[in-house]
């Protein structure tokens, strides 16, 4: 950050008085520009036991699998934002469910977030950011070709929490995720 939003002047970084880090401050209003982590919002949409995937059409990882989502959205909330991922990146309706995935991603500043999901009907289709969306069975997950460590984190923590199936290890790398 070089200039202040609010009055256009310079910003230094420096720690506020009263906080514990650093932040950038106007040089000439004094106005304190907090950045902070994004939101990332998905969902596992499910239907008749098979997961909707999307393959990239878009950096980062271009051509890699991912379920739908998306950075969240000033005026949504997290589940709005999960359906509204689901609806542009593979052109389907979901019924957001449960939250059951939260990963840091503290090297991009981010939080990742996400849901079950339902969908009532078996539509869907690429949208922009999309090459191309599959429904596939549990064991079809394309794991090597998975584009972020969250969705596979995300996706090994709904295959060991679906009700009825026995619990499975989780195998994703813990230390830096992309």
């Amino acid at each position: 950050m070089k200039y202040c939003s609010d009055c256009g002047a310079g910003v230094r970084s420096m720690v506020p008085e009263g906080d514990n880090r650093p932040r950038w401050v106007c040089v000439a209003c004094g106005s304190i520009h907090y950045q902070n982590p994004r939101l990332v919002v998905g969902c596992v949409p499910e239907y008749q036991g098979r997961i909707l995937l999307c393959r990239r059409a878009i950096e980062p990882r271009r051509g890699y699998w991912t379920v739908p989502a998306g950075f969240m959205e000033i005026g949504e909330t997290l589940a709005q934002a999960a359906a509204r991922e689901t609806r542009e990146e593979a052109q389907a309706d979901v019924e957001i469910g449960e939250l059951f995935s939260i990963v840091d991603v503290i090297q991009a500043a981010q939080v990742h977030v996400f849901f079950r999901a339902r969908m009532p009907v078996s539509e869907y289709g690429p949208g922009s950011e999309s090459l191309e969306v599959r429904l596939v069975r549990p064991g079809d997950i394309p794991w090597e070709e998975l584009a972020f460590a969250s969705i596979r984190i995300a996706l090994e923590t709904w295959l060991d929490r679906r009700p009825g199936e026995p619990a499975r290890l989780a195998t994703a790398p813990r230390k830096r995720l992309t």
